[in-house]
């Protein structure tokens, strides 16, 4: 398994996948490393079938929230470049930092 670069709450760019969900920005929910998917908010939205349980004051009903996408469909969005750029590492001092390659911004 490869290692990660992106983490939970980073800003990510949609480069792959459905055509009206090209080029959309969102935030990582989360990270299912093991299936190499990630959540993003109002990336995917699938509807759920959902059954009323009056214990947990469920209602029921159809209910829309965000389903998983691959990993290989997203991009780190710089806010510097206004697009989506590859991630690179660099030792800064005594700490390893997260880079932008293309501006050479620290991102952490």
């Amino acid at each position: 398994m490869k290692k990660l670069k992106l983490k939970k709450s980073d800003l990510v760019v949609v480069v792959r996948g459905k055509k009206q969900e090209r080029g959309k920005t969102g935030k990582i929910l989360r990270i299912l490393s093991e299936k190499n998917r990630l959540v993003v908010e109002k990336i995917h939205i699938v509807k759920e079938y959902v059954r009323p349980n009056p214990q947990k004051n469920i209602k029921g009903g159809i209910v829309e929230k965000e389903g998983s996408i691959p990993m290989a469909s997203v991009m780190y969005y710089c806010k510097e470049c206004e697009q989506g750029i590859r991630i690179g590492y660099k030792n800064i001092g005594d700490k390893k930092q997260r880079i932008c390659k293309k501006c050479e911004t620290v991102i952490d």
